[in-house]
């Protein structure tokens, strides 16, 4: 059932969710791997800071899923590998998913699959790669009850950022998130905007479908901390945050932080508390 699934990810007192993203390896870039180096401790560390959920690869699920601990985060199972984060871009960009994604994430006992929806400047054949990636994802969901996360991600010229491209321009990321949603999203998983303030316009073009924000680049503490409190105000279902948890100095510390600001309503100057 997928309900069952997404009760799982999602605070039944607040309906939220705060999921900690770990499947930065699966994207071949040597600066992703920093704070994961030892995924296993990464995976124990953060089990025990007890965020909703976990998102990993195929390769790594296994980590969270041996914990005999109960409850423990759900698994969000990365469904696609791609090659579009380099600062120097190759002659061709790909988005594969791995073979059987959803019978796979069912085997792993996963709360979710999630898969990308690229969009990048003067390249169609790449957003055309993703959008047949989840024209074969939605029917396998809707099979075997597992929800779908579709991440639509705005990216800007490389030439002009070069790398970790986010484009926070709020009138590129809503038609995109809308695509996402009439494609059959369960949950989205989606950019900031430069002006968070404008962020209710995300949560109203998504329609019914929780939102979770990502948290991008990364940005001193107290600036996520600010941040995630706006977007919750501005109507966002929850988090996912990688690099802003994976790199920081105390991770299970900020984690505690933000789920403070997520569930316990507190504010960010509140929740510093935990980094102290």
């Amino acid at each position: 059932m997928k309900i069952a699934r997404l009760y799982r990810l999602f605070n039944p007192k607040t309906n939220r969710c705060f999921d900690v993203a770990l499947d930065h390896g699966f994207f071949n870039e040597a600066a992703f791997l920093s704070g994961i180096e030892n995924i296993q401790q990464a995976v124990e560390a953060l089990v025990a800071a007890a965020p909703d959920a976990i998102q990993l690869t195929i390769g790594q699920a296994p980590q969270l899923q041996r914990i005999p601990l109960r409850p423990k985060p759900a698994l969000v199972l990365r469904t696609d590998v791609a090659n579009v984060y380099g600062s120097q871009l190759p002659r061709t960009l790909y988005s594969r998913m791995i073979e059987d994604p959803v019978l796979q994430a069912v085997r792993l006992d996963a709360s979710c699959v999630v898969v990308n929806l690229f969009r990048i400047p003067d390249q169609p054949e790449l957003a055309d790669q993703c959008i047949q990636n989840i024209l074969r994802l939605k029917p396998q969901c809707e099979q075997y009850g597992m929800p779908l996360m579709i991440e639509p991600l705005v990216f800007q010229p490389n030439a002009k950022a070069g790398g970790y491209m986010v484009d926070g321009d709020i009138n590129k990321i809503l038609p995109l998130v809308r695509q996402a949603v009439e494609l059959g999203a369960d949950i989205i998983k989606a950019d900031p905007s430069d002006d968070v303030l404008q962020y209710h316009r995300v949560i109203e073009i998504a329609g019914s479908i929780p939102v979770l924000v990502r948290g991008g680049s990364k940005a001193p503490e107290a600036e996520i901390l600010v941040r995630t409190e706006e977007l919750l105000k501005q109507g966002a279902a929850g988090i996912v945050y990688g690099r802003n948890i994976i790199q920081h100095p105390k991770p299970a510390a900020i984690t505690k932080a933000l789920m403070a600001v997520v569930h316990d309503g507190l504010t960010a100057p509140q929740a510093m508390r935990f980094l102290r």
